[in-house]
């Protein structure tokens, strides 16, 4: 339906400010709810977000949280603040692209960096690229792409695209299949892969096919078909991320130097529709199967595990937001056993896009609507 122009101003005007809403249990603090393990509480901090993509903490105490059509906005003592950041790359608002992942540097208290991840156009169509920047006041400030995906091609499907810095400070760019599944197991491009690079792009000398012939030399794994969730594990360090299958057959994996996770050789997934068998079934030598599945799907994208105090009998336990079924999965784990699932949540706040524990030991949320909100978990049962 095409609305008056009008219209539609007004309607982009209302959320701006957070007045228009979606279901009246959603424009309230929801709670108590009860789970096995808690009870919680969900405080609304924010409204009228545009489909928010991620959150990052600043050590002053202010948030990021990135809109998918292009803004970046600030969260200043628990309010949103009107005016958008400046100063931001030329963005690529198409399908499921846009603006997504930040992060802050881990030295940021010192240097000042962040990063974004954003779908940019290019000869062939579009595809994942990186900035890094310095947010002075309410603008960016030296900004510079440290990574471009290539190559650039047509569809608005699959860009990832998660960043996640190691213990060593090198950073992880998870990137999707742009809907062209073969691709995934080409060395010579960026599709399907996760690629490991140095703070300000350089490409680490240990990186796994950095001597390999006709291999892309930031690839640090592949076969992966669509990566929106990723997060370093407390004890080992190691890079866990979680994929989106096709029907059926999202994936939870450890992510190892070199590794191949199958996509679209093996997958516990189906072709959409038909039902039909993808690849050579659901394992095969050589190619690092998941720790964990899911069939239904749960459309699984953002994750983060819990390591705080304010949810005790949570700690150690991974989260992950789900956007079938509107909501937070957890996993509670023995080493690398998922020994028991529980969905929290389900249908309550809306699609959630991604879960992150704040420094203060809480859990945030975004819901990934066009009114959407960022909500913070608190425990209703001390």
């Amino acid at each position: 339906m095409n609305l008056p122009p009008m219209f539609t101003l007004l309607r982009v005007f209302m959320l701006a400010l957070g007045i228009l809403g979606t279901a009246s249990a959603r424009s309230a603090d929801l709670g108590p709810v009860r789970t096995q393990e808690h009870m919680i509480q969900v405080r609304v901090l924010a409204q009228g977000l545009d489909h928010p993509w991620s959150l990052a903490f600043l050590p002053d105490g202010r948030m990021l949280v990135t809109e998918r059509e292009g803004r970046l906005r600030i969260v200043r003592n628990g309010k949103l603040e009107a005016k958008p950041v400046s100063g931001l790359p030329d963005i690529a608002p198409t399908g499921q692209g846009g603006l997504l992942d930040v992060v802050a540097h881990p030295r940021h208290a010192q240097n000042g960096w962040i990063y974004l991840s954003y779908s940019a156009r290019g000869p062939g169509g579009a595809g994942t690229e990186v900035i890094r920047a310095r947010l002075v006041q309410d603008r960016l400030e030296e900004v510079t792409t440290i990574f471009r995906m290539q190559p650039k091609v047509g569809g608005g499907r699959h860009f990832g695209s998660r960043l996640v810095f190691d213990r060593q400070g090198l950073l992880y760019i998870t990137l999707g299949d742009r809907g062209d599944q073969d691709r995934a197991q080409n060395m010579d491009e960026h599709i399907g892969k996760i690629v490991r690079l140095h703070d300000d792009g350089r490409i680490p000398a240990d990186n796994p096919f950095r001597t390999q012939a006709g291999a892309k030399p930031e690839i640090f794994s592949l076969g992966n078909r669509n990566v929106q969730g990723a997060a370093l594990h407390p004890a080992t360090g190691e890079l866990w991320a979680h994929e989106h299958g096709p029907q059926g057959g999202d994936e939870l994996n450890i992510i190892r130097a070199g590794s191949n996770y199958g996509w679209p050789v093996v997958t516990h997934g189906r072709n959409y529709g038909t039902g039909t068998r993808i690849g050579e079934g659901t394992s095969k030598a050589g190619m690092a199967p998941p720790i964990h599945y899911w069939v239904p799907s749960i459309a699984p994208s953002g994750m983060t595990f819990y390591t705080g105090d304010k949810f005790s009998r949570w700690r150690g336990d991974l989260l992950i937001g789900a956007l079938r079924d509107q909501m937070l999965v957890r996993l509670q784990l023995d080493g690398e056993k998922i020994v028991k699932e529980e969905r929290l949540l389900r249908g309550t706040l809306g699609r959630i896009r991604d879960v992150r524990q704040g420094p203060d030991g809480y859990i945030y949320v975004l819901t990934d609507e066009s009114n959407g909100m960022l909500a913070r978990l608190e425990p209703a049962d001390r």
